[in-house]
């Protein structure tokens, strides 16, 4: 690590926001405050914020979460669907207005429509096609056949929150066993969301406390009908919450003492277990009830709902602590509609974002806040996600503004990478505009400034190489380079390349940042290869060896295999990386004349699949 342990602040912009950041250590960081404490302090001042703009407006609003029972067409929708799913869904709206109540945020909880019989209102749709042509990636398909009733009946899916449960699960009385082939999965925001849901003959919130029968499912194995419905009926609470615009994010230690799981975390898992008393069940975290306490299905406000996001962050400052194993982050947002909260997902490679905890702040009346960053897993890197919550609903920041951290074994948070990717703004700005004379002046900037220390000569490595990616000059091919004994792949050209977002790139990547930042370590040389991905060169039987390290740029939660083949025959496959290793590989390729880079997506998709050939190097 690099960050100095003496005073200094460093100024850098983060595309168009000028931040702040502190290479200091902090002296005397503020004492932690307990779960309740936290809740305590923060909730009032966050209602303030959002009673303040809704004022009259709110419980105005007649939204409501709309539900759809989907069938195939050889199918009649599951017994008593109506009187089931009514008991699902109030069970779950208590849950929210239990949890809501809670937090301290009130009366607030998701808004059902009825019937005259007081069960809820559903709409039924019968699908175009059979059983067998439906399967779990059908959701969209699903949707749009659902689309034409909702429209009869007033209903713009594309502004409204759904839940669609689909008649997609197989239950075997007699041998007492269960299996789904259901789409189940969601998404969403302020003005609108989808959650897919299965339904089945057991999904009853009134058997979520029985110990029996004992069932077989085709997933979860032998459990019994209460394990069952805690699983499903919170796997449609916590998909719910995807759609009401929550992302995934676990417990910290000390809330899990104190509350039990989150529901966007296992919570689906733990739903109303403590009805059976085996363990706390599920809750809401202080950062899930503070995106929803601004949601318009639980304020009953739509003031503001179609505004745009436009939340700002300035004077950014990150500073370390004296021990090294934490961080403070501090800011000053401006919005309109006011900000009321911030929200810090820190998030470890591997795990998708299941694993990511948080920490939450109320900005004061200026705009300024600070958290303290402690939660880590030690041996990881990971980033910190910064989301800034608005008094509509409207939140910005998911991925605008991250900060990429190690901690290594004993807990020691390293922050090279960032401060790294700090000093490089002014060139990845100037590169991005295509200013030539620009990426000259922060070179020179760069130059200027460098103790000639090792991580200075690396920073300045990997500005000059960024630079040349701007260059139009033509590239050749390894079999065409003469008289060197080495040359670095990336500085090649291809024959072919194909990647599975975005478009080829050597010795950058496509996001804002640029730089290669992989493992926590920072690299000048390196092919994007989002899975899945093939670069073929010509090698002409030139060269002896390939050589390098492989691994998921930071910040991607993806999993990938790394493979190389030289005319047609695998000469090195990695295993499936997950996390932040960085595989290394060291290939003979004697008389190859065509070589083959290619990343799998580990069979799983390719979502976040971010692979990158780090420093690929040919020698003979």
């Amino acid at each position: 690590m690099f960050f100095q342990r003496t005073g200094g602040w460093r100024f850098f912009t983060i595309g168009t926001l000028w931040c702040c950041s502190a290479l200091a250590i902090v002296t005397n960081p503020s004492t932690a405050q307990t779960p309740q404490e936290m809740i305590d302090q923060q909730v009032p001042a966050a209602r303030k914020i959002i009673e303040a703009y809704h004022g009259a407006e709110a419980n105005t609003s007649k939204r409501t979460l709309h539900i759809i029972y989907w069938t195939p067409s050889d199918r009649d929708p599951q017994p008593q669907y109506r009187e089931r799913l009514s008991r699902v869904l109030f069970d779950i709206r208590a849950f929210y207005l239990r949890e809501m109540k809670r937090l301290g945020f009130g009366e607030r909880t998701i808004r059902l429509a009825t019937d005259y019989d007081g069960l809820l209102t559903i709409h039924v749709v019968k699908g175009k096609r059979p059983y067998a042509n439906y399967h779990v990636e059908s959701g969209r398909a699903i949707r749009e056949e659902c689309l034409p009733v909702l429209k009869e009946a007033g209903i713009d899916a594309d502004k409204e929150t759904i839940v669609i449960f689909c008649n997609m699960s197989n239950w075997d009385p007699v041998a007492g066993t269960m299996s789904q082939n259901s789409p189940y999965y969601a998404g969403g925001g302020l003005r609108s969301g989808t959650a897919w849901q299965v339904d089945s003959a057991l999904l009853d919130s009134d058997l979520i406390a029985k110990k029996e029968p004992l069932i077989r499912d085709g997933q979860y194995g032998r459990i019994s009908v209460g394990r069952y419905n805690s699983i499903f009926v919170g796997g449609v609470c916590h998909e719910l919450g995807h759609a009401l615009s929550l992302p995934h994010n676990l417990e910290r230690p000390d809330e899990r003492v104190a509350f039990g799981t989150a529901l966007m975390g296992s919570g689906n898992r733990s739903y109303g277990e403590d009805q059976r008393g085996e363990g706390r069940g599920s809750f809401l975290t202080l950062c899930e009830g503070l995106r929803l306490a601004s949601h318009p299905l639980f304020t009953g406000s739509e003031k503001g709902i179609d505004l745009p996001r436009n939340a700002k962050l300035d004077n950014i400052a990150v500073e370390v602590a004296e021990d090294a194993k934490s961080f403070t982050f501090s800011a000053k947002v401006t919005a309109d509609p006011p900000p009321y909260a911030v929200i810090g997902y820190m998030d470890p490679s591997g795990g998708s974002d299941y694993d990511a905890t948080t920490i939450t702040a109320i900005p004061d009346s200026e705009g300024k806040f600070s958290f303290r960053c402690a939660a880590f897993q030690p041996g990881k890197t990971g980033e910190l996600r910064v989301v800034v919550c608005q008094a509509n609903g409207g939140r910005i920041g998911d991925q605008n503004l991250s900060i990429p951290y190690s901690i290594d074994g004993d807990g020691v948070v390293d922050l090279s990478a960032y401060q790294s990717q700090a000093k490089l703004v002014p060139i990845t700005a100037a590169i991005a505009a295509s200013d030539s004379q620009g990426i000259a002046s922060a070179i020179q900037k760069l130059e200027a400034s460098s103790t000639g220390s090792e991580a200075d000569q690396k920073l300045l490595e990997v500005a000059r190489v960024l630079a040349t990616t701007i260059s139009r000059e033509r590239k050749v091919a390894p079999a065409a380079i003469e008289g060197d004994s080495s040359c670095w792949v990336s500085d090649t050209a291809w024959k072919s390349a194909q990647v599975g977002w975005g478009r080829p790139r050597a010795n950058r990547l496509p996001s804002d940042s640029m730089a290669m930042v992989v493992g926590g370590q920072l690299f000048a040389r390196g092919l994007y290869a989002h899975a899945p991905s093939k670069y073929t060169y010509e090698l002409g039987g030139k060269w002896k060896r390939l050589s390098g390290v492989a691994g998921l740029a930071d910040g991607n939660d993806g999993s990938v295999v790394f493979v190389i083949v030289g005319d047609g025959k695998e000469l090195w496959r990695s295993k499936k990386v997950a996390d932040a290793s960085l595989p290394a590989f060291d290939v003979d390729i004697a008389g190859v004349q065509e070589l083959l880079l290619q990343v799998e997506d580990a069979g799983n998709g390719n979502s976040s699949d971010w692979g990158v050939w780090a420093d690929p190097q040919l020698t003979r």
